[in-house]
């Protein structure tokens, strides 16, 4: 293949990322102008926080309770037992709960917001708002995007509870783990900093969630079959992203903020 040819693909790959970066930009620059969409924020928060909290609370009961079995099943092979709580604790409030989170919110409010817009743009919608001068970023995607984030931070102390919880109570009756020894841990390992790491990450997965499914519910292929399409697409590289970002923000704050009693 020749160097134009190789310029072209990578040039028709790179596109989309641009777009939808520049989308990412926009949303965040439209999030102050006025006026600022309430009713709109207020319905899509309700609606993404009616269908994701469910979910959510049954899905960390297993994660939490898997964590707590596998740590326990580790820490009685090397002895050391007393540190159970602290290694869940922090497994589950670092990791299993903003992912958890953002998973579920892609798989429920992110698809239904792509579906959404992609409805819209097939039937022309977008582009009359467009021409009305109206702005469907300020006045569709400015609203679900914040309520996303928020609803991302307030599930993911949800989710942190009920995964502390349920990794408890399989310790203590699975394992025959002593209570007052895997609540007196949290304090040995565990951190302010860890809590305040997870509902950055949540806060940042439901902003990349609600981007991605809004750029693809912007730009779907012809027809009812390209905005199905285009919902499958959005789930799939917001799970890939999260599990990216999720590396990098990691990475990151293991270097900057060091483990109590380092």
């Amino acid at each position: 293949m020749s160097v134009a040819g190789q310029q072209s693909r990578f040039a028709r790959a790179a596109t989309p990322v641009g777009q939808a970066f520049a989308l990412a930009l926009e949303v965040i620059r439209l999030t102050f102008r006025r006026p600022f969409q309430t009713r709109e924020f207020i319905e899509q928060f309700w609606f993404t926080a009616s269908v994701s909290i469910l979910p959510a609370a049954l899905v960390a009961i297993p994660f939490g309770a898997v964590i707590a079995l596998q740590l326990g099943s580790l820490t009685v092979q090397i002895g050391a037992q007393s540190y159970t709580g602290a290694a869940s604790v922090l497994a589950i409030v670092q990791q299993a709960s903003p992912i958890v989170t953002a998973l579920m919110l892609a798989g429920a409010a992110g698809t239904a917001i792509c579906a959404d817009l992609g409805a819209r743009t097939i039937r022309d919608e977008i582009d009359a708002m467009q021409v009305l001068g109206i702005s469907p970023i300020h006045r569709l995607i400015v609203p679900r995007t914040w309520a996303l984030v928020i609803v991302a931070t307030l599930l993911n102390g949800m989710v942190s509870v009920v995964g502390v919880a349920g990794g408890y109570v399989f310790n203590v009756l699975v394992q025959g783990g002593t209570p007052g020894a895997y609540l007196a841990s949290f304090s040995s390992l565990a951190q302010l900093s860890d809590l305040w790491v997870g509902e950055l990450k949540a806060a940042i997965f439901g902003f990349i969630a609600a981007v991605v499914a809004s750029y693809r519910g912007l730009h779907p292929r012809p027809g009812p079959k390209g905005v199905g399409d285009a919902v499958n697409e959005s789930v799939v590289i917001t799970f890939v992203l999260l599990f990216l970002v999720n590396l990098a923000i990691t990475t990151v704050y293991l270097r900057l903020v060091p483990g109590k009693g380092a």
